[in-house]
Order: C-alpha cells, then sequence, then structure tokens
C-alpha cells in the first residue's frame, strides 16, 4: 500500500530502532530519564525555549498549553480551521473549560486588526480573551507555512492586551524549511509552541511542548494530571533525539508534494492547491465524484490518500515514500479521475 493518508504513517529507520534498544533509561516522572533529559533540552534549543516537556502527542501537548495558559471560562481565539477547533474533541471545554471564538483570516492568522476586534475584556459580565492560539503550519489549510511577520503582528497584538500566545507548531519545521528560516524565526514571538516528532521527522511517538520554565514546570504536572507521566521513556525518547536530526530532510517531501500536484494539475475537472510544504489539497468539485468515492476507488489500487470533506482529498507526502512510489500513485489517480 502506498500511504499518502498523512506523515504520521512514517515508521522507524533501523538508526531510530537501535537508538531505542541503547537508551539509557530512568523514571521520567521522578525527572531522572537521562535520554528525555536530553530530548528536552535540545527540543527547547531548536524552538528557542528555556524548556521543554516530552509528551506523548500533539494533541496532548496542545490541551496542556491550552489548561496552563488560561482560566476556566476564558475565550481562547483560534482560526476556524484550526487543527485544536476540528480535531481534538472538543478538549478545549473538557480538558480547560474554554469557550471558543473563531475568526476567518488570511492563511489562517489574524491580522493585528482582528485580534483587537475579537478581543474581549474581562469584566463583571465576561471572563475575557484568555489565548490566542495559531498554527504553523496549516494543515486544515493546505499545509500553509506561515511567514514570521504574520506571527509576529498577530503575537504583538495580542500581547498588547496581555493575553499569551501559543503555537500549534506540529509541522513546524516543515514551516521553516519552506520559507528558509531558523524555527526560532517563528517561535521569537510566542509564549510557547508544540511540536511533533511522529510525523515529517519520523519518530514513532511523541510531541514536544516548549516554553519558559515556569510554564513547563506547570505543564508537567499538567501532564501528569492528563495520564502522561512516563516511566522509562528514554525507549521512545531515543529515536525523538534521532528525528531531530531530520530536519534537512523535509525539502525532499516539499518536492514530492510539488511533484504531485504539478502532474494532478493536468486532469481535467480537478483543482489543485499548490503546495508549499508536504500536503497537497484536490478539489474533485468539477469531476462529479465524492472523496470516499475516489478513496474507496484508489484503494483497489493499493493507494491510500485521505478525505478532507465530501468533494476535497488530502495527499501527505512524507520520509517513507519513494519516487517510485510517487509515480505509481499518480499513475492510480490518474486512472481513477480518467474513469469518472
Amino acid at each position: 500500500m502506498i500511504d499518502l493518508r498523512s506523515d504520521t504513517v512514517t515508521t522507524p529507520d533501523e538508526s531510530m530502532r537501535e537508538a531505542a534498544r541503547t537508551a539509557d533509561v530512568g523514571d521520567d516522572v521522578y525527572g531522572e530519564d537521562p535520554t528525555v533529559n536530553d530530548l528536552e533540552a535540545r527540543a527547547a534549543e531548536a524552538v528557542g525555549m528555556d524548556a521543554a516537556l516530552y509528551v506523548p502527542s500533539g494533541t496532548m501537548g496542545n490541551q496542556i498549553a491550552a489548561r496552563v495558559h488560561t482560566e476556566r471560562g476564558q475565550e481562547l481565539l483560534a482560526d476556524r480551521k484550526s487543527h485544536v477547533v476540528k480535531y481534538e474533541l472538543g478538549g478545549l471545554a473538557q480538558h480547560a473549560g474554554l469557550q471558543l471564538r473563531t475568526f476567518e483570516a488570511t492563511r489562517g492568522v489574524p491580522s493585528p486588526e482582528q485580534v483587537a476586534a475579537e478581543y474581549v475584556a474581562a469584566d463583571l459580565h465576561r471572563p475575557g480573551t484568555g489565548l490566542l492560539w495559531l498554527e504553523n503550519t496549516h494543515n486544515a489549510r493546505g499545509g500553509l507555512a506561515v511567514a514570521p511577520d504574520r506571527i509576529t503582528g498577530a503575537a504583538d497584538a495580542a500581547h498588547e492586551r496581555d493575553v499569551p500566545v501559543h503555537l500549534d507548531g506540529a509541522r513546524l519545521f516543515n514551516a521553516a524549511t519552506a520559507l528558509d528560516v531558523p524555527a526560532t524565526d517563528l517561535t521569537d514571538p510566542i509564549d510557547s509552541v508544540m511540536f511533533c516528532l511522529s510525523k515529517g521527522l519520523g519518530a514513532p511517538v511523541g510531541s514536544m511542548l516548549a516554553g519558559s520554565e515556569p510554564f513547563i514546570e506547570r505543564a508537567r504536572r499538567t501532564r501528569k494530571l492528563f495520564g502522561g507521566g512516563m516511566r522509562q521513556a528514554g525507549l521512545i525518547a531515543a529515536p525523538g533525539l534521532c528525528a531531530l536530526e531530520n530536519v534537512s530532510e523535509l525539502e525532499v517531501d516539499h518536492e514530492h508534494a510539488r511533484l504531485l500536484a504539478d502532474r494532478l494539475a493536468g486532469i481535467d475537472g480537478i483543482d489543485v492547491q499548490p503546495p508549499e510544504t508536504n500536503i497537497v489539497l484536490v478539489d474533485l468539485t468539477d469531476t462529479g465524484l465524492e472523496s470516499e468515492t475516489v478513496l474507496e476507488r484508489l484503494s483497489e489500487r493499493d493507494v491510500a490518500v485521505s478525505a478532507l470533506d465530501a468533494t476535497t482529498i488530502r495527499l501527505c507526502t512524507h520520509r517513507d515514500l519513494s519516487r517510485t512510489d510517487l509515480e505509481d500513485a499518480l499513475d492510480a489517480l490518474t486512472a481513477v479521475f480518467d474513469a469518472a
């Protein structure tokens, strides 16, 4: 099966498996796992933060951040298509007791004027705005790589109103690669960031939450509350250290995404959003086919993609795909659309 559903399907390479086999371990809840401690220090450095926390998943990292930054009942400002709104099971309400105030913005990031307009001051009747939520790359909008100036503009507007800013940077290093800037250029303006080791970087499990030392101290306690306290976690943290070395390989995934998009754009009836990173969105509206139909027909040809909605499919490239895999996938896609 040629799996283009997500970069989460990557499998650990031999260096990761060997790192896991030989990892030094200890009890992480006691802070005694040397491999986890090393990973947290290196992750914090990579994003220019004082400290970092290893968490089992990106969703847990995001939910911890929301809980730590806010007080119950406050409003969280987020793009209406952001991952935390669409794909995290209403965790903001369940775990942090937050209300959502969503916005529609160019590239998913509000202008300073939008932040000012959406901000609600706390008073006798209203709990106020507690957190601004940004995302980079922006998954549901096609893996958009959001430039530093847009992040800075939104974050500065929030900070002027004493509102902290969290960045869902699940694919942060894809954004940095696409924009040809250090990841720190994308994180300097914000208060906390989550990034995944288990997507394009190829680790089998785990994400990092980074911020100030007081923030991470509170986050560590909240991780325990959420059931994320781990013991000899060095076995899974060691592949994460390897994953941090894979940032330079992300450009290959971006090249593969452009190859898919260029070839698909030549097929009548489909509209392809030019990819900025490793995600390709394909609009099927003019083909008369629905996403689920395309998924079923591709599955018969041993190709897997995901459905973003009823008429949009998503193809996601990753380090486990070869050029031959892409050519075979394109042959299958062409056959499905030619038969429509």
